[in-house]
């Protein structure tokens, strides 16, 4: 799978995420886009958007957009936090669905 990872999300996490492409925000020139924007234009390349924004599922319609949405939820958006998420973000990826956002928590 293609996969984005928001820029809030510490791009470290991205060699975690072994057996898919996975590329960041900022490496995609996105960095300070709003969610809207990000996912229109991720929309069209990835397909998961992979962020630690709690309040993105409630402030967009995602049904609108082409993209999965990952939501991970830790105490905080350092690597040593989300670590732990990983091996469930993995089971996910290969079910998420389009237009949804999926919620992988500890």
């Amino acid at each position: 799978m293609r996969v984005l990872l928001d820029e809030c999300v510490d791009q470290r996490l991205a060699a975690e995420i072994q057996g898919h492409e996975v590329k960041t925000v900022p490496e995609m020139g996105w960095a300070n886009f709003k969610n809207g924007q990000l996912l229109t234009l991720a929309q069209h390349i990835f397909d998961v958007f992979v962020t630690v924004d709690h309040n993105l599922q409630h402030q967009q319609n995602l049904s609108k957009f082409d993209i999965a949405v990952i939501v991970l939820r830790a105490p905080t958006n350092r690597l040593v936090d989300l670590k732990p998420l990983i091996p469930s973000l993995l089971r996910q990826l290969p079910t998420v669905l389009v237009g949804q956002a999926t919620v992988i928590e500890h």
